[in-house]
C-alpha cells in the first residue's frame, strides 16, 4: 500500500513520497510552510501527481505555492518542474546559475537522460516542459530567499555530484537540504534499524575531490538535521557524512582499480555489490532485500560516472 500521506518532519516540514521509480521512499519532495510556501525538490513529472495530492491533504492549496526549489536540475530532482508549475500561478522556480538554461531549454538534458536510461526514459521522466525564463530565479553561493518571519533561507555552492549543485540551509531546524552532494539515504533499511548511506556518482559532473570537499563544509557546520534529496531526514548527521565520506574512498579504490585492468562500468558495479552485500550481511541483512533493487541501479548508474571521472583526468 503507497504511503500517500505526506510525511511529518516537524510542525513546519513535510515530506511527500513522489514514488519516482514506481517505489516508494526514492525521490521526495519537501514542504516548508512558512508564509512563502516553499518546495524543495519536484522529481519527475511523473511525480506531479502525488505532489498535488499531497499538498492537498496538508491543506494548501497550489495557488499558495510561491517557491520550488531545485537542487540540481537531474531529471530525478527537477523534471517535473515545468509541470507543476503550470498549476502554480504564483510560483517560481530556484535554481543554480548553471542549471538555468537547461530548465528553459531541456532539450540536451533530456538527451544525456535518454542515453543512460535507454528505452524505460519516456515512462519514467516524460514529459519534460521547459520552464518560462521569467518564473526562473537564479541562487548561488552565500544567497539568501526569506520564505517568513523568522526564516531565511541561505544557499550554498555544493559541487561534487554536479556542478550545478545548491544545498539550502534552513536556519530554524538547523538543518540542510543536500539533493545528491552527500549521497543517498536507503529509507528500506530503517525497518532493519540500520542508518546505510553511499555516495552519488552519477555522469557526468562527479568529482569525487569536490564530494569531499563538500562533505568536509557540511560536517563543519555540526548540522541538527540533513535532508536527502533520497529519501527523508536524518538526525544522525555526524555518522551519515562518516559513512558516505568512506563509501566514496571505496568507490574510488575499486573504480581505479578496474580502470587499470581495462575493465568497464559493470565491473565496478558488481565489485562495489558485492563489497556492499558483504557489509550489509555483516548487519543481518539477506542478499534478496528489496534495497538491493535501488542499491543496484545507483551501482549501475554511478559506476558510469566513475568511468568518466578517471577518463576525464587522462584528458
Amino acid at each position: 500500500m503507497r504511503e500517500k500521506d505526506p510525511i511529518r518532519l516537524d510542525n513546519r516540514i513535510h515530506l511527500i513520497d513522489g514514488f519516482d521509480l514506481d517505489v516508494s521512499h526514492r525521490t521526495g519532495t519537501y514542504v516548508i510552510n512558512e508564509e512563502q510556501l516553499t518546495l524543495v525538490e519536484t522529481g519527475p513529472s511523473p511525480s506531479v501527481k502525488y505532489i498535488k495530492s499531497g499538498l492537498a491533504a496538508l491543506g494548501h492549496s497550489l495557488d499558495e505555492v510561491r517557491y520550488i526549489i531545485v537542487t540540481h536540475i537531474h531529471l530525478d530532482h527537477s523534471g517535473g518542474a515545468g509541470l507543476l508549475l503550470k498549476d502554480c500561478p504564483n510560483a517560481t522556480i530556484v535554481v543554480h546559475s548553471r542549471g538555468k538554461r537547461h530548465l528553459a531549454d531541456p532539450k540536451k538534458l533530456a538527451s544525456g537522460a535518454r542515453a543512460i536510461y535507454g528505452e524505460s526514459f519516456s515512462e519514467l521522466f516524460d514529459p519534460i516542459i521547459p520552464v518560462p525564463e521569467d518564473r526562473i530565479v537564479v541562487k548561488g553561493e552565500g544567497d539568501t530567499l526569506q520564505i517568513g518571519p523568522e526564516c531565511t533561507l541561505e544557499f550554498w555552492d555544493t559541487p561534487g555530484h554536479a556542478k550545478h549543485h545548491l544545498s539550502i540551509f534552513d536556519p530554524i531546524s538547523n538543518g540542510l537540504f543536500t539533493g545528491d552532494t552527500v549521497g543517498v539515504r536507503y529509507q528500506q533499511l530503517q525497518q532493519n534499524g540500520i542508518d546505510f548511506f553511499l555516495p552519488s556518482t552519477s555522469p557526468n559532473h562527479f568529482n569525487p575531490n569536490e564530494m569531499e570537499a563538500s562533505i568536509k563544509r557540511i560536517r563543519e557546520k555540526d548540522l541538527d538535521r540533513i535532508y536527502y534529496g533520497h529519501f527523508g531526514m536524518t538526525e544522525n548527521t555526524e555518522e551519515a557524512l562518516n559513512q558516505v565520506s568512506k563509501w566514496l574512498d571505496v568507490y574510488m579504490d575499486v573504480g581505479e582499480q578496474a580502470v587499470l585492468e581495462g575493465r568497464g562500468y559493470d565491473t565496478i558495479s558488481q565489485r562495489l555489490l558485492e563489497r556492499i552485500r558483504q557489509h550489509l550481511r555483516e548487519k543481518g541483512i539477506e542478499d534478496e532485500h528489496e534495497v538491493y533493487i535501488l542499491i543496484n541501479l545507483d551501482l549501475q548508474v554511478g559506476s558510469l560516472g566513475i568511468i568518466d571521472y578517471f577518463k576525464k583526468l587522462k584528458q
